[in-house]
């Protein structure tokens, strides 16, 4: 773990309970005098606390030094991802965070089965675990959208991955938003919306599964 998320990083005393106490204290094995950093992953800074005390619950610990150090991919990307089975998003989510994207909004399309529903708090959770692993200083921004032409009004620079001859890694400096699909794509009648020149692809004639074609796209644009 690069540092440890708590929520109240920056403060000049800390109280660890709960789940970061048993991980700390009882997994790691952190000791009185020991130095652990943390982020409260909503601003860029670094903190350093020593251990002060320990007991059977809780432990104290106190700020040493502070450095902001902000640990970003170099561009910017947004995707939007069509709502499929919550548990591929679960499993497919922390390699996106790792990766650098800046934002995902979940919206419906067609294809997407309507009881699906996505649990943000449980996303979090699991971004805010892997910046602590891959060290990032932030995590993914996440955000829900009614419908595919709602978000296509107010995103009029979305690319679109999907079934084309022009290839992505001859546009992908200029992609910063990027639309997926779910699994079974896009219907017909959504093809007919999107700007034939923003719609792009990989060399390939083989068929993505959604999580392997997200994880893809992210890659050849951002590393």
């Amino acid at each position: 773990m690069q540092f440890t998320f708590h929520k109240e990083s920056g403060n000049q005393f800390l109280e660890i309970d709960g789940d970061i106490y048993k991980y700390l204290f009882k997994a790691r094995r952190h000791k009185v005098g020991e130095k652990i950093y943390f982020r409260n992953l909503t601003d860029n800074y670094l903190y350093l606390y020593v251990v002060n005390s320990i007991d059977r619950k809780k432990a104290f610990c106190e700020l040493l030094s502070k450095e902001e150090k902000i640990v970003e991919a170099k561009n910017k990307l947004h995707l939007a991802w069509c709502i499929l089975d919550p548990k591929t998003v679960e499993k497919s989510i922390s390699s996106l965070n790792e990766l650098g994207v800046d934002k995902i909004t979940f919206l419906y399309c067609e294809f997407s089965q309507k009881n699906f529903k996505i649990n943000m708090e449980k996303l979090e959770k699991i971004l805010i675990n892997s910046s602590s692993q891959c060290g990032r200083s932030s995590i993914i921004k996440l955000e829900t959208c009614n419908n595919l032409d709602k978000f296509l009004e107010e995103n009029k620079d979305t690319y679109v991955l999907d079934f084309s001859k022009n290839n992505i890694n001859t546009k992908k400096e200029e992609i910063n938003t990027l639309l997926i699909g779910c699994e079974g794509g896009f219907s017909e009648i959504e093809r007919k919306r999107f700007n034939e020149s923003r719609v792009v692809g990989f060399e390939s004639s083989l068929i993505l599964k959604s999580e392997t074609a997200i994880i893809s796209a992210a890659s050849k644009i951002l590393i």
